[in-house]
């Protein structure tokens, strides 16, 4: 293994071929990808996590699960409930 001190190498290296691991990898990466799209697009509109619960029907506290990077479990009608009270167009892509 050549020596780095960059962890994103470093955890590759460490994973590569145990599937197992790259597919965990893979999901927490997707979820705090996610989680920082929501947080940065009500940024952008300028609404608290409040603002933006109350203007989808929910409350604050799922707002913050949303965009806590740790969360696992959302949902596309979710999604799209805050892409319109965003005013932003959802796009669904598999590749």
């Amino acid at each position: 293994m050549a020596k780095t001190n960059n962890a994103l190498k470093i955890l590759q290296q460490m994973t590569t071929g145990d599937s197992e691991m790259e597919e965990m990898i893979q999901e927490a990466s997707f979820n705090s990808e996610l989680a920082q799209l929501i947080y940065n697009a009500r940024k952008q509109a300028g609404l608290t996590q409040k603002q933006l619960a109350d203007r989808i029907g929910t409350k604050q506290s799922v707002i913050a699960r949303l965009e806590d990077a740790d969360y696992q479990g959302h949902s596309l009608s979710m999604l799209h409930k805050i892409a319109q009270a965003l005013n932003l167009q959802p796009e669904s892509r598999l590749f």
